[in-house]
């Protein structure tokens, strides 16, 4: 079987088989590197990350430490960053810096940055200038602001070009970009006025002035600017690339399309992973941990579950006079825990969205506490329908009615008003909303059933 026809069989469903995996590892463990190299450069660097990441810990280091084995750069931007960090230690500062100058700007820098300063300063010391002084700057702004993110690699031409100019200066000049869908049109001072997408130059006669077919500028990118809210700006005006600005507002970089994409990809996948309370957890992380990452979130679960106990124990006589109420008193908390978790989700969305502000604020507020009213009436009668055939006792009946539609109404309103007050005070409600959200939901659903049923039924 050739080697393309065993490159072309080895995915099953998109997922390597075990048969392709069993062959590349023992290729490695036989040091056939020019199967190898053949084999990773007809995958896509994104599979070929993909199948890095499948082999076990000691064929990888096997593989990354062959001798005159060079893995295409773009390779380990697609590796998850665990799996990237651990191959990172086995490559020399020489081996780090030479992937470097083979990737566009805003890939060297995400692979820089998650270097310890130490050897993040070797690899510094191995390039040219201009691109350490690049670097340089683009470290020194803040983490999550859109310099981080953007390419330094652009097409600029002056707005009194023509088109004739233009195409004959991308002809010559080797320095720009592989690839460009639109070329920046800047005024004197190089701050951008205007683009122009590549084929509408192609498509226009050369005499033509480039200012008269750009297109305005709808948007610039400040350098500070948080990068989450970058992906806002692509999303509300579906951009395809974007300039980014200094403070002088001259052009000083890029973004594009498949970089916002990621970013809001990772943000979605951090929130999702924030309200389980396992933060930026990877699949590839050790036993230990992860232990540790998830340690903080379930001790302050454990402080919660303790409170709810304790309004328990408060109505332990009530209890101990009806048993029945220690079979049903769960329901009541967890339809509640449930709905709370439900309008919860939709908010923290509808924030990162920015869909919620302080002109519909109290619309949606009001909307999700009468969502709450009528789950809770829906659900009282379903509830209360049960236990009356289950324990033919009407007080019974009425007092988890009662109970229900109290928890879900308080369910509704606080799933909304956590997130948001959190949001005031500068705290991110994906990280702590679900723990405020449950633990006043268990309380107020004990309360509400064992209090109701202490004064009005068992008193």
């Amino acid at each position: 079987m050739s080697l393309t026809k065993e490159i072309k069989d080895k995915k099953v469903n998109f997922e390597f088989n075990k048969g392709f995996l069993n062959l590349f590892s023992q290729k490695i463990k036989d040091n056939d590197t020019a199967f190898l190299d053949k084999t990773l450069k007809e995958l896509h660097p994104a599979d070929s990350a993909d199948l890095i990441e499948n082999l076990t810990p000691e064929n990888r280091v096997k593989l990354i430490e062959l001798e005159g084995f060079n893995i295409d750069p773009e390779i380990f931007i697609e590796l998850n960053e665990s799996i990237r960090s651990d191959v990172f230690i086995l490559l020399s500062i020489e081996s780090i810096a030479n992937i470097l100058k083979r990737l566009e700007s805003d890939n060297a820098l995400q692979i820089l940055e998650k270097l310890d300063n130490n050897k993040k300063n070797q690899v510094l010391n191995r390039l040219s200038p201009k691109d350490r002084f690049l670097l340089e700057e683009s470290l020194s702004y803040p983490k999550d602001s859109a310099a981080r993110i953007m390419q330094r690699e652009f097409t600029a031409i002056p707005s009194d070009w023509s088109v004739g100019q233009t195409i004959d200066y991308l002809r010559e000049n080797k320095d720009l970009p592989e690839e460009f869908l639109e070329i920046f049109v800047v005024d004197n001072n190089f701050k951008p006025i205007g683009t122009v997408s590549s084929s509408k130059v192609l498509r226009t006669p050369r005499e033509t002035k480039m200012n008269i077919i750009m297109r305005e500028m709808p948007v610039l990118i400040p350098v500070n600017m948080d990068k989450e809210e970058v992906g806002h700006i692509f999303e509300n005006y579906n951009l395809v690339s974007a300039g980014v600005v200094n403070k002088s507002d001259k052009l000083v970089g890029m973004i594009t399309g498949d970089d916002v994409f990621t970013v809001l990809k990772e943000e979605a996948e951090e929130d999702v992973l924030r309200l389980a309370g396992v933060g930026d957890e990877e699949i590839t992380d050790t036993v230990i941990k992860k232990t540790k990452r998830r340690f903080t979130w379930l001790l302050l679960n454990l402080f919660t579950a303790l409170i709810a106990t304790w309004v328990i124990s408060i109505f332990g006589a009530t209890i101990e006079q009806m048993v029945a109420l220690a079979f049903l008193m769960p329901i009541v908390a967890s339809m509640g825990g449930n709905a709370g978790m439900q309008t919860l989700a939709v908010t923290i969305r509808a924030i990162a969205s920015k869909e919620i502000s302080s002109s519909n604020i109290n619309n949606i507020i009001t909307k999700e506490f009468i969502i709450g009213v009528l789950n809770g009436i829906i659900f009282a009668f379903i509830t209360g329908a049960i236990v009356h055939l289950w324990f033919k006792d009407i007080n019974l009946t009425i007092l988890i009615s009662v109970a229900m539609i109290l928890n879900m109404m308080v369910a509704g309103l606080f799933g909304i008003l956590v997130p948001i007050t959190l949001k005031k005070f500068n705290i991110d409600p994906a990280i702590a909303s679900s723990v405020f959200v449950t633990t006043i939901t268990d309380v107020i659903g004990f309360l509400s059933f064992l209090g109701l049923g202490a004064y009005f039924f068992y008193s």
